[in-house]
């Protein structure tokens, strides 16, 4: 599995979720979620929206303040007024960061914590949204324009060491993602919309690289300097179900890493054979 990870240090772990079968690298050591903090963010709004909390309509505005300039409404040159259900959307299948902090100001991260404690996910911790991550590094560094800065600023950054960040580790985020596919970690509704929309995400380069067009692939990708994630569940034709988490630690610490992005793929690939071979 090891020369499968293109240079970098990979934690993988991989679960059938209808059976007993698990394989793991490293599966229980702390991991930087990156935007793979995302899942959980949208299985607290749905258990909400599912209990009448809240209603998937309501509409919420992303203002000037929420937007880093990435994707979707984060790079917006106007505000965008979004239902929460399309908040979700737009958080989940394209990772939009703006979408994901106006989320979850209204669901609250209180109740995200309360949530994961209660399926017992007690090692994944969210420090906030997506604006407190860059805020850590705007507290060292004063920017989070980090290209051509040399790396022995960047690799210190609090953002990279799950001991300090967001973060869980591999075997919890399968546990989450199995929870959630087999009706588990919420109401069966909750975990239904939560299961749609992962199924719609848009990028195709890492998880989904390791298998056929015969497989259902829903995933999150996570990615932050030299972090490069994706956690999801994939569906063979068969019936078979497994969920599957991993989580790169590369050597290039900045913009573009094919390489990288290929061996999450084949990791999962390799990880997800070996279920199935047994």
């Amino acid at each position: 599995m090891h020369e499968v990870f293109a240079g970098a240090r990979g934690f993988v772990h991989a679960r059938d979720i209808d059976g007993d079968a698990e394989f793991g690298v490293d599966p229980d050591e702390p991991v930087v979620l990156a935007s793979v903090f995302k899942i959980a963010v949208a299985l607290e709004y749905a258990r909400q929206a599912a209990a009448g909390e809240l209603s998937r309509t309501e509409r919420l505005t992303v203002t000037a303040a929420d937007k880093d300039g990435g994707i979707g409404t984060s790079g917006c040159a106007d505000d965008v007024s979004l239902t929460l259900r399309d908040l979700a959307h737009f958080m989940l299948t394209m990772s939009d960061n703006a979408a994901t902090d106006v989320l979850l100001r209204r669901v609250g991260l209180d109740r995200v914590h309360a949530t994961l404690a209660g399926l017992g996910l007690r090692r994944t911790r969210l420090i906030g949204g997506c604006a407190e991550l860059f805020a850590q590094v705007v507290t060292e560094l004063g920017t989070v324009e980090l290209d051509g800065l040399p790396r022995e600023l960047i690799e210190p950054l609090a953002v990279r060491d799950p001991e300090r960040t967001t973060s869980s580790t591999p075997r919890e985020t399968t546990e989450l993602l199995a929870a959630i596919w087999r009706d588990e970690a919420g109401p069966p509704e909750a975990c239904a919309e939560v299961r749609t929309i992962m199924g719609n995400q848009i990028w195709p380069h890492r998880l989904a690289a390791g298998f056929g067009d015969e497989v259902i692939v829903s995933g999150k990708t996570g990615t932050l300097w030299g972090v490069r994630n994706e956690a999801g569940v994939v569906e063979y034709p068969d019936g078979g179900r497994y969920a599957v988490a991993v989580f790169l630690r590369t050597a290039k610490l900045g913009g573009r890493d094919p390489d990288a992005d290929a061996a999450i793929g084949r990791a999962a690939r390799l990880a997800v054979d070996r279920l199935r071979a047994r």
